[in-house]
């Protein structure tokens, strides 16, 4: 999530910008499933759907000139940020975050800083009416079953009765989950109106019993019958007249 958070906090100091020019990756972009394009989706990454919900058009760099110059900063913020942070000690997100904005920042730019050909800025201001926990979050669709319970993640959630009114079963319904873990269910009607679906933990179902199998029938058929001596002095026949009662 830190393109997420870089992205947050771009837009908190400078605005919404226009378009972001990016890399070619799947984190940003990426091709449509068979699914999606037979149904004429647009394909979204996490970060694309955040983009697009903040009307930010990325454009993805395809020339090497584009991609290596960008590499190029990379390397330059790796090589001398890591050095520095490493001489003064800093081990910590949080003390690597004061330096870089307060004293790494501003005397890089004062030295390698090149002013813009325009002073025009291009950045918007966001709308307000988008809350951070609808823009900035995963999203995942999902389908209502029959018994008002939404499965996400090997969980159920179980939809409050207040909606089973409003929101028909095996209807699609988008479930947000944020950084905090904070998760929010939410239906999009067809005249646009997004509704907030409250839900509880539902309960684990019961395994299915396994139907019990009668005990499997011996088949009785016809027994082969034993050879009887013919013989009156044969053993067997001493022996059946011995077991005779008298």
């Amino acid at each position: 999530m830190g393109r997420r958070r870089l992205l947050q906090a771009w837009i908190a100091t400078y605005g919404v910008p226009r378009a972001l020019y990016t890399d070619w990756k799947n984190v940003y972009k990426r091709e449509p499933t068979v699914n999606e394009r037979a149904r004429g989706e647009a394909a979204y990454t996490t970060f694309g759907r955040m983009c697009q919900k903040l009307d930010i058009a990325i454009i993805g760099a395809a020339s090497p000139q584009a991609k290596g110059r960008i590499e190029r900063n990379h390397g330059t913020q790796q090589d001398r940020l890591i050095k520095k942070m490493r001489l003064l000690g800093i081990a910590d997100d949080a003390s690597a975050n004061v330096y870089v904005t307060a004293t790494y920042l501003p005397q890089h730019n004062a030295r390698f800083a090149v002013a813009a050909s325009s002073t025009v800025d291009h950045h918007r201001r966001r709308d307000r009416r988008l809350r951070d926990e609808d823009v900035f979050c995963l999203e995942e669709r999902r389908v209502i079953g029959q018994d008002y319970v939404v499965q996400y993640k090997g969980s159920g959630l179980q939809l409050d009765r207040a909606a089973r009114g409003r929101v028909p079963a095996k209807s699609t319904v988008l479930v947000r989950e944020t950084e905090d873990g904070r998760i929010r269910v939410i239906h999009i009607a067809r005249d646009g109106h997004a509704r907030v679906c409250a839900w509880t933990p539902a309960i684990a179902r019961a395994p299915t019993p396994r139907p019990i199998q009668p005990p499997s029938v011996l088949r009785i058929g016809r027994t082969r019958s034993r050879a009887v001596p013919t013989r009156p002095e044969h053993p067997w026949r001493h022996r059946q007249q011995a077991a005779r009662p008298r």
